[in-house]
């Protein structure tokens, strides 16, 4: 029988992920038109969803992506082991083929096991692994928030899983996500399941069928 629900979702959508720009958690970009969309479709599909918690990371993408559920008053915590990883030299630069050879060869890296290896002025998976574990530690630690939604970040995200499901962090990539996507996990009181993988049915319904404020 579970005794918890985790709705963990993706931010929206940036003009920095429009435009291939490299955000980590040095770069507190906030979510562009489509980015708004995307929250009030999630917003729509799951408001009725009694949430006890809302957390989010410390920066404004991923708080803007639930302000719908926090203006309901549902109690919001933010915490920076949630944040992106930091990307280090290319936070805040468009990729370009020199640094997307090198970013795709520090993924490679992480993928044959090196997971401790930082990317140059930046983290590496092992160090965000570490910042989350007291998060964690502390969304166990209370049995009576039993249906949160978490709000956080793409690569710090598939960080998360992998520590909530026990994979090895060289298989985080095993993790597909995209811009408001959401994972819904229980959790039965010794481990988690995956209920919803990477899914994003809530955004195929139309704009124009939300009310408008």
């Amino acid at each position: 029988m579970s005794i918890k629900k985790v709705y963990l979702i993706r931010h929206g959508q940036t003009d920095y992920n429009l435009q291939s720009i490299v955000q980590g958690s040095g770069v507190d970009s906030v979510l562009n038109a489509e980015g708004q969309r995307q929250a009030a479709l999630f917003f729509e599909k799951y408001k009725d969803v009694k949430f006890d918690k809302v957390y989010t990371s410390t920066l404004q993408r991923s708080i803007q992506s639930v302000q719908g559920f926090i203006d309901l008053g549902i109690p919001h915590e933010r915490h920076a082991g949630l944040n992106e990883i930091n990307w280090g030299t290319r936070e805040g630069t468009r990729i370009t083929p020199e640094e997307d050879a090198y970013y795709h060869g520090i993924l490679q890296t992480w993928c044959d096991g090196n997971t401790g290896i930082c990317i140059e002025g930046g983290e590496s998976p092992e160090l965000v692994y570490e910042r989350q574990k007291p998060f964690i530690d502390l969304m166990l630690s209370r049995p009576e928030e039993e249906t949160i939604l978490v709000c956080m970040h793409g690569r710090a995200m598939r960080i998360l899983l992998c520590q909530l499901l026990r994979y090895p962090l060289r298989c985080m990539d095993e993790f597909k996500h995209q811009n408001l996507c959401l994972y819904q996990l229980d959790y039965t009181g010794s481990m988690f399941a995956v209920k919803k993988y990477c899914d994003v049915a809530h955004l195929a319904k139309s704009f124009a069928s939300i009310p408008q404020k």
